[in-house]
């Protein structure tokens, strides 16, 4: 096992500098906004009937659902995310499409992408480049270039999700955000301050959790309206940055099917880390009661359970405080085994096996 006090480890095993982008989502997110602060949206239909966002991976539709988990009781149509290779046939002139893609080249949202030309749909690109730009450039989609080196494209959600969240407020389907935005930036400087590298593990959540979570496989809890796309984040990163299988649900609804699980054998049960997203402010006091009696019974079954709490004062900032402390926890969890958390070599050997 790696020392997560030896710094001087920590940074020359993190290759790629994920660590150090991940310490800058606060100059990221101010980019971000400052990208897009002279575009120009399209014009929208008199009736939209809801947002489809065409994306795959740990930063495209992860922003798209932390879109849907932010605005649950303000944006009046529902926000739909597609990972996939076509899209759903209710797709037409009342939609409203982000297309996403960091590399441009990605061949399920291009393919998604030629059918939703087809419909009259109202389509803004988000891109580095790649095939995405040259096909936005050609039949002149309003595109957002945003930067392409970044460490890697699974922390490029200052790039992708704070442009797409003032674009809708630019469209005027949502209230102006940017106080929010800022606090959450500053919430970021301060969060970095507990959890980089240089914080001590006696001093830092995110290497305690690392630690903890050694031998164990990640479940993480969410919960409706608001925690879910976290919690699914969580998931998402532990995969990517940890190379750990992980698993995610939310609260209520795992409580009418996945709860009969926890009566699975000891031996098993025993390998689950639970960790439980909390959100005192945002979670309805059924939610608050829910998670309390889930911890309660599952600290008798799983092998370990810990509970993490959002902090800030707007929704905004009190999300993206969860998904900033996982981010640093699925970096430091690889690192603690001694793993490199950037290579993805078996996303790397399926779009080789694919390109056959």
């Amino acid at each position: 096992m790696i020392d997560l006090n030896d710094v001087k480890k920590i940074r020359e095993l993190d290759s790629m500098g994920s660590l150090i982008t991940t310490e800058n989502y606060d100059k990221q997110f101010a980019e971000g906004m400052e990208l897009v602060k002279d575009f120009v949206v399209p014009e929208l239909p008199d009736k939209v009937d809801e947002l489809v966002l065409l994306g795959t991976g740990g930063g495209s539709s992860i922003s798209g659902g932390m879109i849907r988990s932010l605005l649950f009781d303000e944006l009046k149509f529902p926000v739909i995310i597609n990972q996939g290779y076509n899209i759903p046939a209710f797709v037409d002139e009342h939609s409203l499409i982000f297309v996403v893609s960091h590399s441009g080249n990605t061949e399920e949202t291009l393919n998604a992408l030629s059918q939703a030309m087809e419909t009259g749909a109202t389509i803004i690109a988000i891109t580095a480049g790649g095939k995405l730009k040259e096909i936005a450039q050609q039949n002149n989609i309003p595109l957002l270039i945003v930067p392409a080196d970044i460490g890697h494209p699974r922390r490029d959600l200052g790039y992708i999700f704070i442009p797409m969240l003032v674009m809708l407020t630019k469209m005027g389907l949502i209230s102006d955000k940017t106080a929010d935005i800022e606090e959450t930036i500053a919430l970021f400087t301060e969060l970095n301050k507990q959890y980089n590298p240089e914080v001590p593990v006696g001093n830092n959540l995110a290497k305690q959790i690392a630690q903890e979570l050694y031998g164990y496989i990640p479940l993480i809890y969410g919960s409706l309206d608001n925690l879910d796309a976290v919690a699914w984040r969580w998931k998402n990163q532990f995969g990517e940055n940890s190379k750990l299988m992980a698993f995610w649900n939310v609260i209520p609804n795992l409580h009418h099917d996945e709860a009969v699980g926890w009566d699975m054998p000891q031996e098993l049960i025993k390998m689950f880390y639970l960790i439980m997203l909390r959100d005192d402010v945002l979670d309805s006091e059924k939610i608050k009661k829910r998670k309390d009696i889930t911890v309660q019974i599952l600290s008798e079954r799983m092998g370990k359970v810990r509970q993490v709490y959002a902090t800030g004062n707007s929704r905004l900032a009190r999300l993206f405080s969860l998904v900033y402390l996982g981010d640093f926890v699925t970096l430091y969890t690889p690192i603690y085994r001694g793993i490199d958390p950037t290579p993805v070599e078996v996303i790397n050997l399926f779009k080789r096996k694919m390109a056959e």
